[in-house]
């Protein structure tokens, strides 16, 4: 099983930063897709953005391009949403997720059905 843990999140003002962070039991974390997806109130759970198992490619969902950055330190186990420009839309319930498939791509990792670990989310809260 693996355990999936997210911290970072909070409330902060519109235009603000927040770096969510992620870590993940797995031994072969360097092995997997990591992503992050988000559920507001009242809607359904949403890509945001994932990062290929090397690190060296990401995928974003338009609304974030250009504000939010995905990392990942492969030696830490851990991955990192660093999202900046932060917007009253932006609040939700942020989720970290492992895929399930070793040496996934991430162009095609990116629905729920893709991933098998989650964590149980961290609040961002953005006010105007």
């Amino acid at each position: 099983q693996v355990q999936v843990v997210e911290t970072g999140g909070g409330l902060v003002q519109a235009g603000g930063s927040l770096r969510l962070s992620c870590a993940a039991s797995r031994r072969t974390f360097n092995s997997y897709v990591m992503g992050w997806f988000r559920q507001a109130p009242g809607k359904e759970r949403e890509f945001v953005a994932a990062i290929s198992w090397s690190g060296g490619s990401t995928y974003y969902t338009d609304s974030v391009k250009g504000r939010f950055a995905i990392s990942r330190d492969n030696a830490k186990n851990t991955v990192y949403l660093q999202m900046n420009s932060l917007k009253p839309d932006d609040t939700a319930v942020y989720y970290c997720a492992v895929a399930s498939r070793i040496y996934g791509e991430v162009t095609t990792t990116r629905a729920m059905e893709d991933f098998g670990s989650w964590g149980q989310g961290t609040q961002v809260t953005v006010s105007s």
